[in-house]
């Protein structure tokens, strides 16, 4: 996806853009493949690559949820910064948080936030399940991008999301995780608000996009241990 389709996909999506947001994301290419020799974040490195299976599949995520009505997001297991680096070029307003237990990641995504020039970005290195423990029903959204199975993300996610917010996971295909996490929500107060599958441009591979929506705080015993979540999924 060169960046003039990247920005004919944008306008499909109904993204608002600017010249300074399409700016940013050339340095953030420019960013991550410097850093990328150095600490190894992703295997995509190729520009068109990078725009199509990082950049462009960040944003699909207003398929499923209107950003400007979000104040808050924590993106859980970010990585490189996907989704959320990216949504914070193109939403500004959010106060985004990100949590990531790899702290070479997390020194590159400082340096990326500074180099980008971004405003209210937290970066935290820490286990999602440790940060958990003071942290339950404080944002309006929590991304998770091809982190783990459902049964096992939605423990450790859902804690975060305040009363009436939402968890959103990007997966590729998911048609199975999605048959066996009745019981994860039923313990976590949480249900299933929208599914949206759809296939990449160009390469046409698939996408899943599950929103999940918090009804009521869960229990303060979850999540637990990573090792028990890994061991005994709900």
């Amino acid at each position: 996806m060169n960046e003039k389709v990247f920005i004919k996909e944008l306008e499909t999506l109904n993204i608002l853009y600017t010249k300074e947001m399409l700016e940013k994301l050339n340095v953030y290419y420019e960013t991550l493949i410097y850093w990328n020799a150095k600490i190894n974040i992703t295997a995509i490195t190729k520009k068109e690559d990078v725009y199509l299976k990082h950049f462009y599949d960040s944003l699909t995520i207003t398929k499923i949820i209107d950003l400007n009505k979000i104040a808050s997001l924590l993106d859980v297991g970010s990585g490189g910064g996907f989704p959320g680096i990216v949504l914070k070029i193109f939403y500004p307003h959010l106060k985004l948080d990100i949590i990531d237990a790899n702290n070479k990641k997390i020194l590159f995504l400082k340096k990326l936030v500074e180099k980008l020039n971004l405003k209210d970005v937290n970066l935290i290195h820490s286990r999602a399940e440790e940060y958990a423990l003071n942290n339950y029903d404080k944002y309006d959204l929590v991304t998770a991008r091809a982190v783990a199975n459902l049964n096992i993300l939605l423990e450790l996610c859902l804690p975060f999301v305040k009363k009436d917010g939402f968890f959103v996971s990007l997966k590729g295909e998911a048609k199975e995780e999605v048959s066996n996490i009745n019981n994860a929500l039923l313990v976590l107060n949480g249900k299933t608000e929208d599914i949206c599958e759809f296939n990449l441009p160009i390469e046409e591979s698939l996408r899943t996009l599950i929103k999940f929506k918090k009804i009521n705080s869960n229990p303060s015993k979850y999540p637990r241990r990573y090792d028990k979540i890994k061991k005994r999924p709900l």
